[in-house]
């Protein structure tokens, strides 16, 4: 390997899948500071494939923990399956390098506290979660509405999420439907949850009812619901509908609704189109989203930003943000087992 440029930031890639190849790389590839020198995937073989197709110069290694020993390196971005976060971030802390973590933040609850701990244990260093794609473009704008008390205090919320994803039986269970990869991250429930938990503030409670509909995948028991029903209580005293599946034919794009004691604000996640209504209007009307408050994809920029700054700018989502809904993660997979209302303690 090259010796350290120090004027650029020596990055190592944890999991070079999907996500890795199509959104971070061309964003990583825009920024001249940033040099990304190895690559460890679930092979040696991916990862050199990988290399030769997208990163001619970075180096192949064979094993994560190798990689992460590399003295030069500056960043260490995971973009595996929950199941190898907690590990591969602790020990990327305990070597010196920032983290970007991708989504969901892990496992369970008990790996997210001690992904966090860990992250306190190094307050020099820079961590921050891939946020959901849902909801950020007019992100700003759901923010000034509810702040502006346009619809009012908030007291029911629905949402439903809805995909075709999992309707063929006959097709091998996905990575995100085994537990043993997964954990007990279900369909899209932590992506929304994290989104409902920026605009309206935490859950605090769920009672969480689920379906498997084909249990038995190419001779792999599947335990991961296909479909999960979510009634919840949010901190503002607002109660929530969630649904989600993932064998659903025909679907609609995600939507939410927000009901207040003055009216009712909608959010089209498919288009990010948002309708607002009060009492006193004839029909819910489109509220046009004003360019300075639209956002675009900005996750790379933002977490590389938040290295330079050494300390000025904070990243997120950041580990606090990623616990909050591994808690209500946690919740309804426990919600589930005693089929019983669940409290969410801070």
């Amino acid at each position: 390997m090259t010796q350290k440029n120090n004027h650029k930031l020596r990055i190592g890639i944890v999991g070079a899948g999907n996500i890795v190849r199509t959104r971070h790389l061309p964003a990583l590839k825009k920024h001249p500071e940033v040099e990304i020198v190895a690559v460890s995937n679930s092979t040696y073989e991916s990862s050199e494939k990988f290399c030769r197709e997208h990163l001619p110069h970075a180096t192949p290694i064979r094993n994560w923990p190798e990689l992460i020993a590399l003295p030069d390196l500056d960043i260490i971005w995971i973009g595996t399956p929950p199941y190898m976060h907690s590990a591969v971030t602790i020990s990327a802390l305990e070597a010196g390098k920032h983290v970007f973590c991708q989504a969901r933040m892990s496992m369970d609850l008990a790996e997210a506290e001690e992904m966090l701990a860990a992250s306190k244990r190094y307050p020099e260093l820079v961590t921050m979660l891939c946020p959901p794609p849902f909801g950020i473009r007019a992100d700003l704008l759901v923010k000034k509405i509810l702040a502006e008390n346009y619809i009012g205090r908030p007291h029911h919320v629905r949402l439903q999420s809805f995909t075709g994803n999992y309707l063929d039986p006959d097709a091998p269970a996905h990575w995100r439907q085994r537990i043993e990869i997964s954990g007990l991250n279900t369909l899209t429930l932590g992506i929304y949850v994290e989104v409902l938990q920026r605009w309206l503030g935490d859950i605090t409670g769920v009672f969480v009812r689920g379906k498997i509909i084909h249990p038995i995948r190419q001779g792999y028991e599947v335990i991961i619901p296909d479909l999960l029903t979510v009634l919840c209580s949010f901190e503002n005293g607002a109660e929530g509908v969630l649904e989600f599946g993932g064998i659903n034919a025909m679907t609609p794009s995600d939507r939410l609704e927000i009901y207040g004691n003055v009216g009712t604000l909608t959010y089209d996640f498919g288009s990010d189109v948002v309708q607002a209504g009060k009492l006193s209007d004839r029909a819910l009307h489109l509220v046009d989203l004003p360019p300075e408050l639209a956002r675009d994809w900005r996750v790379e920029e933002d977490f590389l930003a938040a290295v330079k700054s050494k300390g000025r700018i904070r990243a997120h989502p950041n580990f606090e943000e990623g616990v909050r809904y591994m808690r209500v993660v946690q919740a309804a997979a426990d919600s589930r087992a005693r089929n019983e209302w669940v409290a969410i303690k801070k």
